[in-house]
């Protein structure tokens, strides 16, 4: 079963490695290139999975994370970080914020693959 995914990163090359990853398994996926574009987005349309970065201009992933779970259609809705960021700290505020997990860049396509189909069963 295809199911929506939005990847949000400030780097056009890692969305389109998401977006070509996860297209080859079915999914229809839609890019943002940062929390407001992403949130603008998520806020008209329903989406099965958010992928997010942290850092970026405007919003960054951990605020997206925040606003979207305090919207009553993303309450449950899993939210993965897909970031450089290795420091212990942005693991606690990424949780704290929301996220259902985190996954470090560089990614191994088979590794992000298997993520989603355990987070978004058919």
């Amino acid at each position: 079963m295809t199911k929506r995914i939005m990847t949000v990163d400030d780097a056009a090359t890692m969305r389109k490695l998401v977006v070509m990853t996860l297209q080859s398994a079915g999914h229809q996926i839609m890019e943002a290139s940062d929390g407001a574009e992403a949130l603008g987005i998520l806020q008209r349309q329903p989406f099965d999975l958010v992928i997010t970065d942290i850092n970026m201009p405007q919003m960054d992933g951990i605020e997206l994370t925040r606003r979207l779970r305090a919207l009553p259609a993303y309450q449950k809705t899993p939210i993965i970080l897909l970031t450089t960021e290795s420091d212990p700290q942005k693991k606690d505020l990424g949780r704290s914020a929301g996220a259902t997990g985190w996954i470090k860049k560089p990614f191994e396509r088979n590794q992000l693959l298997s993520i989603v189909s355990k987070i978004l069963p058919n």
